[in-house]
C-alpha cells in the first residue's frame, strides 16, 4: 500500500481480493460520525459520482461508521481502525477526529481519481468502477500537534487559498493551520474598533523582488486581508475537518504595519512614526511598540476581537511572536528608558519581557494559551505558555527541561522557505538546502531531552514564510513535497533519522505524486523545477554546507 503517512499497523489480504462497490453505495453512520458522512458525500461523492445515501433501519451499509470513545484510553484520541473485507468497508475512530483520519486513508486507498472534483461522464460501458483491497489498518499519531505555519503577511493568500490549504493539511493528517496574520509588511486580519489596521496597514505600494539583498524590485502595489466573515468561515472550514487554527498577532515587533494606520503605536520621541508606510522589504525592522500602558489597551481590544472571531474550541493556542524585537529605539527613547525605570526591569530586554508577561496572564485569565517564539524564554513564563522554538532545537530543550510545553519547528530542518536543492534553477534560493530527504529524517525530539521533558514536546510544525513567495504556485512549490516527508515524521513512529526508509518513502511518493497532480497541486518535481517554475535573474540568499545542530 502506498499510503502517505505510513500507518501504525497495516496487513494487505495476501489473495489480493478487492470489495468492488456498487454503482451506489450504501453509508451508514453511528452517533457522533455524521460530520465524516458529510464529508465522505461531499469530497468522495464529488469524485466518484456516490450520493451515499443512508442505510435504513436495520440495513448493513457498505460503508460503516462508527464512533467507539472506549479505545481512546488504549489507543490515543485521534486513532481509528479502518477494515476492507467481503461485506465492505468498516472505520472507527476513538473520537470523531480519529473516524476523520481514518477516512482519509480510505481516500487513499481509493486511488489518486478519489481527489478528483468530478466523476468521468458515462461513456457506453457507463463509470469506471471502484473497489478497494482486503485491508486492516490500525493507526494513531505520535503528536497531537502536527502543524504548518502559512505566512499570509509578507505575500498574501486570499481565503479562498486558505480554505485549499486546510484541504492540503488534512489529506496529510495534519490538525494545525498557524496563520502569521501580522508583520512589518501587511496586517490581514479586520479589527472592527481599528479599521485603519486593514484601511491603511493591510496595503503597501512594491515589493523587493527577491531576497532582501536583491536590487529588483516588484512595482506592483500588493495586499488584502480577511474580513471578520472571512475568518469565521475559515474557523468553521478548519474545524469541521478537526484542524485548529493558531491566529499569531505579533508583538512588539514585527509592527509597522501596525504603526504605519496608528502612528501613536510607535516611539514618536525618536521616530517620525506619522512618515511611515507599510514597509516594502523584507528582514528585521527597528520600528517597534512603545512601551506604554496606551499601547498595551490599544493590543488588549486587539486581542479581544482575534478571540471571538477564533473560539477556544478551535484556537485554544494564541500566537504573540515576541520574536525578532530590535532595542534600537527604546535605547534612544527617553520615555522608553523612564518606563524601564518606573517597571523596574532589566533594560531594553526586560521591556520586551514586560510585553510577553501581560499578554501571557491576560490571555490565561480567558482561558487561552500564549504561544510565542523562543525569544519569550528570556523574560519568564508562566506554566501554561508554549515555546515555538524556531532558532534551533535548544530552545525547546530549554523550555521542556523548565516544565514549558514546546512545538518544534527549528528553522535549520523544517523551514520550507528554505531551498529544496543545490543548483542554478531552483527560484529564488534561501538558506540551506533541505531536500525531502532531510526533511524526512526530520525528528522532533531531541536525543538529550529526559523523559520527563520529551513529554513537553506537543509535535512539531514546517514554517512557510512567504517573502519570496508571491503566489500559490510559489508556496505550493516550497511546501510540495516535502510537506509530505513531514507529515509522516510527525504522525507515524519511525526509527531514529539514520535509520529510517527513505527508499520506502520515496517509493511510495509515486503514488502521491499523482494525488498531488490530482488536487492541482503545483509541486516540485523529483527532477528539479519546470521551466515555469524558475525564477532566472532574481536573487536569492543561499547558504552553503549542512546546517548547524543548534
Amino acid at each position: 500500500m502506498d499510503l502517505i503517512p505510513v500507518p501504525q499497523d497495516a496487513a494487505v489480504d495476501q489473495e489480493g481480493r478487492r470489495y468492488a462497490f456498487g454503482p451506489q453505495p450504501v453509508l451508514a453512520a453511528g452517533p457522533g460520525a455524521e460530520g465524516v458522512a458529510r464529508w465522505l458525500r461531499r469530497e468522495l461523492g464529488a469524485a466518484t459520482g456516490w450520493e451515499l445515501p443512508a442505510a435504513g433501519p436495520g440495513a448493513r451499509g457498505d460503508v460503516r461508521l462508527a464512533v467507539d470513545p472506549g479505545r481512546a484510553e488504549a489507543d490515543g484520541p485521534e486513532s481509528y481502525r479502518l477494515t476492507v473485507a467481503a461485506d465492505g468497508v468498516e472505520l472507527t475512530g476513538a473520537s470523531a477526529a480519529g473516524l476523520f483520519w481514518g477516512a482519509q486513508t480510505l481516500r487513499q486507498l481509493l486511488g489518486p481519481a478519489a481527489y478528483r472534483r468530478a466523476a468521468p461522464l458515462a461513456g457506453p460501458r457507463g463509470r469506471p468502477g471502484w473497489s478497494l483491497p482486503y485491508v486492516t489498518v490500525a493507526d494513531a499519531p505520535r503528536f497531537g500537534w502536527r502543524g504548518m505555519l502559512l505566512d499570509v503577511a509578507r505575500h498574501f493568500t486570499p481565503k479562498d487559498g486558505v480554505l485549499r490549504y486546510i484541504d492540503l493539511l488534512v489529506a496529510h493528517k495534519l490538525n494545525v493551520l498557524h496563520l502569521h496574520l501580522t508583520d512589518d509588511q501587511g496586517w490581514r486580519i479586520e479589527i472592527a474598533r481599528y479599521p485603519r489596521l486593514t484601511e491603511v496597514g493591510a496595503w503597501r505600494p512594491r515589493s523587493r523582488w527577491g531576497h532582501r539583498a536583491s536590487p529588483l524590485w516588484n512595482e506592483t502595489p500588493h495586499g488584502g486581508f480577511y474580513t471578520r466573515d472571512d475568518v469565521r468561515e475559515i474557523v468553521a472550514y478548519a474545524a469541521e475537518r478537526h484542524v485548529r487554527v493558531v491566529p499569531e498577532i505579533d508583538i512588539p515587533g514585527h509592527a509597522q504595519a501596525a504603526i504605519a494606520a496608528y502612528p501613536e503605536l510607535g516611539n514618536r520621541d525618536v521616530v517620525d512614526t506619522a512618515a511611515l508606510g507599510v514597509w516594502d522589504d523584507w528582514g528585521v525592522n527597528e520600528n517597534v511598540l512603545a512601551p506604554t500602558e496606551d499601547v498595551l489597551r490599544f493590543y488588549e481590544g486587539v486581542f479581544e476581537e482575534v478571540l471571538e472571531l477564533f473560539p477556544v474550541e478551535v484556537s485554544p493556542f494564541v500566537h504573540v511572536g515576541g520574536d525578532e524585537c530590535p532595542k534600537v529605539q527604546w535605547r534612544a527613547s527617553a520615555a522608553a528608558q523612564q518606563r524601564i525605570g518606573e517597571l523596574g526591569v532589566d533594560g531594553e530586554d526586560g521591556l520586551q519581557a514586560w510585553f510577553i508577561r501581560h499578554f501571557d496572564g491576560w490571555l490565561a485569565a480567558r482561558g487561552r494559551r500564549l504561544v510565542g517564539w523562543d525569544e519569550i524564554l528570556e523574560g519568564g513564563l508562566a506554566d501554561g505558555a508554549v515555546v515555538s522554538s524556531w532558532r534551533g532545537y535548544g530552545g525547546g530543550i530549554a523550555a521542556a527541561e523548565a516544565g514549558h510545553d514546546v512545538v518544534m519547528c527549528p528553522e535549520q530542518r523544517v523551514y520550507l522557505d528554505h531551498r529544496q536543492a543545490d543548483g542554478p534553477d531552483e527560484p529564488m534560493p534561501i538558506g540551506y538546502v533541505r531536500s525531502l530527504e532531510d526533511v524526512y529524517r526530520f525528528e522532533p525530539v531531541a536525543p538529550e531531552l529526559s523523559a520527563e521533558a520529551a513529554a513537553h514536546v506537543l509535535g512539531a510544525q514546517a514554517n512557510v514564510w512567504t517573502e519570496v513567495m508571491e503566489n500559490q504556485s510559489r508556496v505550493d512549490y516550497q511546501v510540495f513535497p516535502r510537506l509530505a516527508a513531514f507529515a509522516e515524521a510527525v504522525w507515524s513512529r519511525l526509527p531514529e533519522p539514520e535509520s529510517r526508509d527513505y527508499e520506502g518513502f520515496e517509493a511510495r511518493m509515486t503514488a502521491h505524486y499523482a494525488r498531488l497532480d490530482a488536487l492541482g497541486v503545483d509541486y516540485r518535481p523529483p527532477a528539479g523545477p519546470l521551466p515555469w517554475q524558475r525564477r532566472p535573474g532574481v536573487p536569492g540568499r543561499p547558504l552553503e554546507g549542512a546546517p548547524p545542530i543548534v
